[in-house]
Parts: C-alpha cells; sequence; structure tokens
C-alpha cells in the first residue's frame, strides 16, 4: 500500500465557480494521488473522479494571503424590507397553543426547555432558537434514516447539572452510514475564564469573572461507508453572555462543510450552489464572504493540508439585526438535506475496493486531527465544565487511520 502513503501533489490553479448569479470566489483546489488507487477516472457521465483531493497550501494557492476575518456582518436591508420581515408579536390562542405542541411531538424528543417555558418566553430568541435546532435535528433525523432503509437512531435526552441539557441522536453501523450523529444542546450557568479567554482572543470585550452565559446549537457529522458518499458536517449555534449591569452580547455562528474521500465536480457544484441560494436569499455578498472563511477555518495547519472542499462558515454574527441574523441561520439549517441527501442517494450504490476503503480511512485520520486540534466547538465544550464528552466527540468515525 505504499502508494497510498506517499502523499498527494498539488495541481495548481485548477477549481471553478458558479455560472449562476455573480461570479463567486473558486471554490477549490484538487490534487491527485501520485497512483490513485481504483485506476482510471470516470468522467463523462458524472461518475466519481478517481483522484483523491490535494488539501495542500499549494493546491490553495488562490487563498494565499487572505486573513482570517473575525466577525461576521450583514449589511444592512431596505427599510421596507426589515419591516416586511420582523413581524409584532399577537396573543396567543388555542390554535398558537396546540400548534406548538404538534411542532414539538414532532421531534427527536422532548425539548430541553419545557412547553410552557417555551410559551412564556415565545418571543426570546432564545425559545426561539431552540425550536429552530429542535425542528432542524428532526428534519435531517428522518431524512438520513429514511435514505439508509428505515435505520433507527438511538435517541438520548440528558441533562446537565450545571444547567440545561440536550438531544444526542446517533445512528452506527447502517447499510449507508457507519455513524451519523445528530446533537441539539442547551447549556446555561456561568462562563468559565477559559472559555472567556478563548473569546476575547476573538475579539470579544469581557469582564473578568464567570459572567452568565446561555449556549445553544445542533451539531452533526455523518461519516458514510461508502468512500464515494463524502462526509458533511453541520452546526449552528446561538451564544448569550449577560454582563453585570444586565447589558447582553448575543451572536450567531455556524456553518456546512463537505469532505469528499473522491471528488466529483458535479456534486461539489450542487452542495455549494444549494448554499449559495440560502445565502442569497438574504445578501448575495453573504456566500463568497463565508465561503472564504470556511476554506480558511478548515485547515490543517501542521500537515499544510485542508479539510475538503469547504461551504460556509461564519462566527460571531450580530449584525444588522437580531431577527435578520436569525432568518438567515434559519434559511441555513432549511438547506442541510437538500445540499446532501441527492448525493447521498446518487451513490450509495457506488461498488468500492479495499484499496480504495483503505483512503477513506486516511482521509479520516485528518479528520480527527483537525477535530481534536483546531475545532473551536471542540476546545470551547471540553473548556466548560460540566460539558457532555460523549455529545463533544460524537464527530469523530468509527474508524480512522
Amino acid at each position: 500500500m505504499s502508494f497510498l502513503l506517499r502523499g498527494v501533489r498539488p495541481l495548481g490553479a485548477r477549481g471553478f465557480s458558479l455560472r449562476s448569479g455573480p461570479r463567486c470566489s473558486r471554490m477549490f483546489g484538487s490534487g491527485s494521488l501520485e497512483s490513485p488507487p481504483g485506476g482510471s477516472s470516470r468522467r463523462g457521465d458524472g461518475r466519481w473522479q478517481r483522484s483523491a483531493f490535494a488539501w495542500t497550501a499549494g493546491a490553495t494557492a488562490v487563498l494565499a494571503g487572505l486573513g482570517l476575518v473575525r466577525r461576521a456582518e450583514m449589511k444592512e436591508q431596505p427599510r421596507r424590507q426589515q419591516q416586511q420581515q420582523i413581524q409584532p408579536e399577537k396573543p396567543w390562542g388555542k390554535e398558537e397553543e396546540e400548534d406548538l405542541a404538534r411542532l414539538c411531538e414532532s421531534f427527536m424528543a422532548p425539548p430541553v426547555s419545557g412547553l410552557r417555558e417555551l410559551r412564556d418566553r415565545r418571543g426570546d430568541m432564545r425559545s426561539r432558537m431552540e425550536l429552530l435546532i429542535m425542528e432542524a435535528q428532526s428534519q435531517v433525523c428522518k431524512a438520513l434514516a429514511q435514505v439508509d432503509r428505515g435505520a433507527a437512531f438511538t435517541v438520548d435526552r440528558w441533562e446537565r447539572k450545571e444547567g440545561g441539557g440536550g438531544i444526542s441522536c446517533v445512528l452506527q453501523d447502517g447499510e449507508i452510514f457507519e455513524k451519523a450523529g445528530v446533537n441539539v444542546s442547551v447549556v446555561f450557568g456561568h462562563l468559565s475564564e477559559e472559555a472567556a479567554q478563548q473569546m476575547r482572543s476573538r475579539g470579544k470585550s469581557l469582564k473578568s469573572g464567570k459572567l452568565p452565559f446561555c449556549a445553544m446549537g445542533v451539531s452533526s457529522v455523518i461519516h458514510p461507508k461508502n468512500p464515494y458518499i463524502p462526509t458533511i458536517h453541520f452546526n449552528y449555534r446561538y451564544f448569550e453572555i449577560e454582563e453585570e449591569d444586565g447589558t447582553k452580547q448575543w451572536w450567531f455562528g455556524g456553518g456546512t462543510d463537505l469532505t469528499p474521500t473522491y471528488l466529483n465536480e458535479e456534486d461539489a457544484i450542487h452542495f455549494h450552489k444549494t448554499l449559495k441560494d440560502a445565502c442569497d436569499q438574504h445578501n448575495p455578498e453573504l456566500y463568497p464572504k463565508f465561503k472564504k472563511w470556511c476554506d480558511e477555518y478548515f485547515y490543517i495547519k501542521h500537515r499544510g493540508e485542508r479539510r475538503g472542499i469547504g461551504g460556509i462558515f461564519f462566527d460571531d454574527l450580530d449584525s444588522p439585526s437580531k431577527e435578520e441574523a436569525f432568518q438567515f441561520v434559519q434559511s441555513c439549517t432549511k438547506a442541510i438535506v437538500p445540499c446532501y441527501i441527492p448525493i447521498v442517494k446518487k451513490h450509495s450504490q457506488d461498488k468500492f475496493s479495499p484499496k480504495e476503503k483503505l483512503w477513506q480511512q486516511i482521509r479520516r485520520g485528518r479528520y480527527v486531527e483537525f477535530n481534536l486540534v483546531y475545532d473551536r466547538g471542540t476546545k470551547f465544550g471540553l473548556a466548560t465544565p460540566g460539558s457532555r464528552i460523549e455529545s463533544i466527540l460524537m464527530s469523530l468515525p468509527l474508524t480512522a487511520r
């Protein structure tokens, strides 16, 4: 297997951009094995090309010189559009109560917050975001179970003694998916100094002391068995910190990214275009900005390699308003199933060899390295007292090399 271990060589500046709408930045750089496993390429019918990704700095030279953006911003929309988006609250009647109850019944498990609490805080962003991430978890899990011929998720509803809890949904050893995990967490308490220091390093102005905080999000990593089906990762979250004087700092973060073992450009175009369409509903400048940020964030520094073909990534999003930022996140969560499930269905019956499976295992090793060494969410979780280690490490595959 020495040909698998020689590494990869860059192919220069090859890439592509979407043809619809404004021209986008280059999406990815690619490379090939010196001796690619599996033989010749399959090109004309849009099947997987037999070239492995080269996640090297040379293959992504188009990104050279770009600095990591520290804060996500959305430009102000026209006043009329803002007025249309932000609807005044109305008193809840019996119909609204029943709608909320039906929505919660459709989730994988009861929400972390009780039904009465969600109803009483219905206009508060904490309640709205909790319902959004619970709904996203349910939609993704049901779509995955359906494509995996009815495979069942193990659902674990857990509580955190310091405050809050979560719902972990894991599917293992299915016909299609080796491991698929979709987690929801809603936690609150006091921010540890270590976690606060991480935020200060990103430009947050936080005073010393244990500040009250609330953090919630949905996160997922899906590892398929077939090396021609890519791994997908997504995470969407909301964070709120209360200062001593009662004022609150808040922001949203998140993203969706794809990590294939073997390149199929048609699938990459479909994935990126679906995310672009979701971003363009709010501002056409968001996709190229958050796509570039994603390319830079998922970089394995000690390897000089990039993890996957990117997608979108943003953090510290606190403009132009809380309502508009929330609606943007909502659009992103609705794009998860359509950007990924068609790719899974397309390649679920693709044949592969033991050599190709071995290459998938090696690429997964890189995935593990990034998550344990660089991932911001993993670092925050491990630095937060009372965190559930099983949920934090859910992103790791069952097997890797």
